[in-house]
C-alpha cells in the first residue's frame, strides 16, 4: 500500500509557544527519510502530528490524500515508535508481539520472531524486566515487523548498543528492499546513519530548513586539502565550515557547489577536492549563525 504525505504550512503551538512554524514538504512512498534537527528543533512535535497524536494548530497534513487525525482508516497504516517507559508493562515479549499483530494489518509474525532471535530478546520475560537496550530492540522489532506503509522511528534505537544498532540498520535496509514503505528516522546519530537515507529533511527551531535527496545535499559541500596558502586563496569568498591543520597542509570544509572550472583550478593549485559529510552540513545549516 502506497501512501504519500503532504505537510502544508503546518504550525503547532503549545500554550503560545510555536513548536513548528509554517512547515511544508512532501514525502513520496517507498523512501527512507532522515529527519534531522538539534535538540528542541521540533522533530518529535512534527512526528506526533504525522502519527495523529496531536492536531495541527494551523495548516494541514494529508496522508494518502486524507486528513489522518482521528481517521481510523489512515491511522492503522502509520506506526510511530519512540523511546517508551515500560516500567508498568508486565506483559512478556511474545504477548506484546501478539498484541501488535491484532491492529497492524501487514504484521509478519515469523519476521517478528526472527528479529527477536537476532536481538536475543527473551520471549517469556516481562518487558519491564528487560534492560533499556532490550526494550529499544523490542520497539524496533515491532516497528519493522508491522511493515506499516508509514513507519516512524523517533530515536527509538538510542538505548541499543553499537552491535544491536548495526543489526537494526542491516534489517531495515534489507526489509525495505523486500517490502518498500515510507520510513522516517529521526536521529542525532547523523554520521552513523547517513548511509541509510534516500532523502533528508532538516528543521531548526521549528522552521523547515530543507528537503533534498541525500546525494544532492552532500554534493553542496566539499573538502579542500593542500598547501595552506593555496587552500586559503582558493576558498576566499566561500562559506567555510571548519578547517584542520597538519604542518603546512590545511583541510578546509566549504559549503557551496564547485563547478568543473573551479575543480580544475583546484587541481592546478595542487589541491585535492573531496566530499563533505552530512554531519558537517547539518552542523552548519542548523548553527545559531544561520
Amino acid at each position: 500500500m502506497k501512501l504519500e504525505v503532504e505537510v502544508n504550512n503546518v504550525s503547532l503551538y503549545y500554550n503560545g509557544f510555536a513548536a513548528l512554524k509554517d512547515c511544508s514538504f512532501r514525502m513520496e512512498s517507498g523512501k527512507i527519510y532522515g529527519l534531522l534537527g538539534r535538540n528542541g528543533a521540533g522533530k518529535t512535535s512534527l512526528l506526533t502530528l504525522l502519527a495523529s497524536f496531536r492536531k495541527v494548530t494551523e495548516g494541514f497534513i494529508e496522508i494518502g490524500g486524507e486528513d489522518p487525525f482521528e481517521n481510523a482508516k489512515i491511522m492503522q497504516h502509520v506506526a510511530f515508535h519512540y523511546e517508551t517507559d515500560y516500567k508498568e508493562e508486565w506483559e512478556n515479549v511474545k504477548g506484546m508481539l501478539k498484541n501488535v499483530e491484532r491492529y497492524r494489518p501487514y504484521f509478519d509474525r515469523d519476521y517478528a520472531l526472527y528479529l527477536a532471535d537476532r536481538f536475543k530478546l527473551p520471549l517469556k520475560k516481562p518487558i519491564n524486566k528487560l534492560s533499556k537496550g532490550m526494550q529499544s530492540a523490542l520497539e524496533v522489532t515491532m516497528g519493522l515487523a508491522a511493515r506499516a506503509p508509514i513507519t516512524i522511528f523517533d530515536e527509538t534505537y538510542l538505548g541499543m548498543d553499537a552491535p544491536a544498532r548495526e543489526i537494526f540498520y542491516q534489517e531495515l535496509l534489507e526489509d525495505q528492499t523486500n517490502h518498500p514503505r515510507t520510513m522516517i528516522l529521526s536521529t542525532h546519530l547523523v554520521s552513523e546513519m547517513d548511509y541509510l537515507f534516500d532523502d533528508v529533511i532538516m528543521i531548526d527551531q521549528g522552521l523547515f530548513v530543507l528537503h533534498e535527496d541525500y546525494e544532492t545535499l552532500v554534493s553542496k559541500g566539499a573538502s579542500i586539502t593542500g598547501p595552506a596558502e593555496e587552500a586559503d586563496k582558493f576558498v576566499s569568498g566561500m562559506t567555510q565550515l571548519n578547517e584542520q591543520h597538519l604542518g603546512n597542509t590545511k583541510a578546509i570544509m566549504v559549503y557551496g557547489e564547485l563547478d568543473d572550472a573551479r575543480r580544475s583550478e583546484a587541481q592546478r593549485r595542487g589541491l585535492e577536492v573531496g566530499p563533505i559529510s552530512l554531519q558537517d552540513l547539518f552542523i552548519h545549516l542548523t548553527s545559531e549563525e544561520v
